[in-house]
């Protein structure tokens, strides 16, 4: 870089930088918004070649900083996310100069109508989007076997601990990879079930999947009503926190979110570093830790045994009934066709996919560019009548619920008197993407090749600030994460 301040900023200090932090730089006048944009910037172009994480970077950005920087200085700062880049996941939309595909040539030239809540809170708050995301295409709901992190759009999200060597993790793979590689101060992913837990522990992150209902869903292209919903991934949990406060909310167009105790709530009150002392913690292990190969469990074994001596009551080899529970994905298979095709009959005239059959089509006539994997999923759910009417629709519904719940995380907890349930890596996230219930990702170290290994934190329905609590405090007893080697 030209300016040498910022060159001094960018090899000495921008890597791992808190919210925090930056805010302390913004309000001593040593740095401004637009010099940050500029810093993460230069990041994403010398190193984002090898990754792939970032489908477009927003071109008003630099000039939203420099507003931001202004309004800061006549009449003051938003809160903790005014003038902070933050990158979003291409399935949500923006009212704005970007695109939002789910990662699918089908949706190149697809503008929003309008903002999603998601987007219209971060601009509220102040923050500027970066930038979207390469995602598994469709949020991994589209083909057999896609491999995580593949898009049509994007091309192959790599992991920067390991590129060509790790998974990434998906489906909010450009999310996880670009925050761990220092590419913005935190970014958005959305869950249906793992999808941002399971890149945040492949990525050495903070991840949290809320309660649905916490955040609203519209303006998000969908899978599934049931389960979706959007969350924070960040390098700490101090910064996730504060990116929840912002996207927490209520939403006349999202009726879930009526349920959402934490209006106006402040998540960072629960950054307490002794947060696990006297909390009853159940390990959740059979069923779920035998799925990981055996030096990840030996990471886990070890993180374990540090949790153990944070002043916790830890229970061992808690019983979840449905732990082996014959689980399937009809759910998702039916309501995948109702909600994508609403959300395509609202897109701008201009686009011709406008339901699942347009979209098969449409990747049928390139099969070179856009079936890669193929597309047995999307047939699948084009086979349903898209009116919710079916029994096999209902009796999952039905299943997953009471197994999710009544035999599954509530189960555990009220049986053995358990604050929260850990989890090895994102195993069990789809026992609480189910319930619909929170779960939040936290670094847990790495294997002898330097993959990183994460643990969960599982609770009931919003119990979010219960988790913050625990996880923040494994965080700071253990500190974990280290920055990835990039070249």
């Amino acid at each position: 870089m030209e300016n040498q301040k910022l060159k001094k900023y960018l090899e000495e200090w921008l890597e791992e930088i808190t919210i925090s932090e930056i805010q302390e730089k913004f309000a001593s006048g040593d740095l401004t918004s637009k010099e940050l944009v500029l810093l993460y910037l230069h990041r994403i172009s010398h190193f984002d070649y090898e990754l792939h994480s970032i489908l477009e970077i927003n071109p008003d950005a630099l000039q939203i900083a420099e507003a931001l920087d202004l309004e800061r200085r006549e009449s003051g700062s938003r809160g903790p996310l005014h003038g902070i880049p933050i990158l979003i996941k291409d399935n949500i939309d923006t009212h704005d100069k970007m695109h939002t595909s789910a990662g699918s040539l089908a949706l190149k030239d697809s503008i929003a109508p309008k903002d999603s809540f998601v987007a219209e809170q971060l601009r509220k708050a102040g923050a500027i989007i970066l930038g979207k995301t390469n995602m598994t295409e469709w949020a991994n709901f589209m083909a057999i076997g896609m491999k995580s992190g593949y898009s049509s759009r994007g091309g192959q999200v790599e992991n920067p601990y390991g590129p060509g060597k790790f998974d990434v993790g998906g489906s909010s793979a450009g999310s996880g990879a670009a925050i761990a590689a220092n590419f913005a101060a935190a970014a958005v992913g959305t869950e249906t079930s793992g999808s941002i837990l399971n890149p945040s522990c492949q990525n050495s992150l903070v991840g949290i999947k809320p309660t649905v209902g916490l955040i609203s869903r519209r303006g998000i292209i969908p899978i599934a009503h049931t389960q979706d919903t959007a969350g924070p991934m960040a390098r700490t949990v101090e910064d996730a926190a504060i990116l929840l406060n912002a996207l927490c909310g209520k939403d006349d167009h999202d009726p879930i979110t009526k349920t959402n105790p934490f209006n106006g709530f402040d998540f960072t009150e629960f950054l307490l570093k002794d947060g696990l002392k006297g909390k009853r913690i159940g390990i959740a292990s059979e069923g779920f830790l035998e799925l990981l190969n055996k030096e990840k469990q030996k990471v886990v074994a070890a993180a374990l045994e540090m949790l153990k001596t944070s002043g916790a009551e830890v229970i061992d080899h808690i019983e979840i009934p449905s732990a082996k529970a014959e689980w399937k994905y009809d759910v998702l298979t039916y309501e995948f066709k109702t909600d994508l095709n609403a959300y395509l009959n609202g897109l701008h005239p201009s686009i011709q996919v406008r339901t699942l059959a347009d979209l098969i089509e449409f990747n049928k006539n390139d099969e070179e560019k856009m079936l890669k994997y193929g597309q047995a999923v999307l047939l699948e759910s084009e086979k349903t009548s898209g009116s919710l009417t079916e029994a096999v629709y209902f009796d999952a519904l039905e299943f997953d619920l009471h197994h999710s719940t009544m035999q599954g995380i509530d189960f555990a907890l009220e049986k053995n008197g358990l604050d929260v349930i850990v989890f090895p890596n994102d195993e069990g996230s789809h026992i609480s993407a189910k319930a619909g219930y929170p779960t939040i990702a936290v670094p847990a170290g790495y294997t002898s090749l330097g993959e990183p290994v994460g643990i969960t934190f599982a609770g009931t329905a919003y119990s979010e600030p219960l988790l913050i609590q625990v996880a923040y405090a494994f965080e700071q007893m253990t500190r974990f994460r280290k920055v990835p080697g990039l070249e």
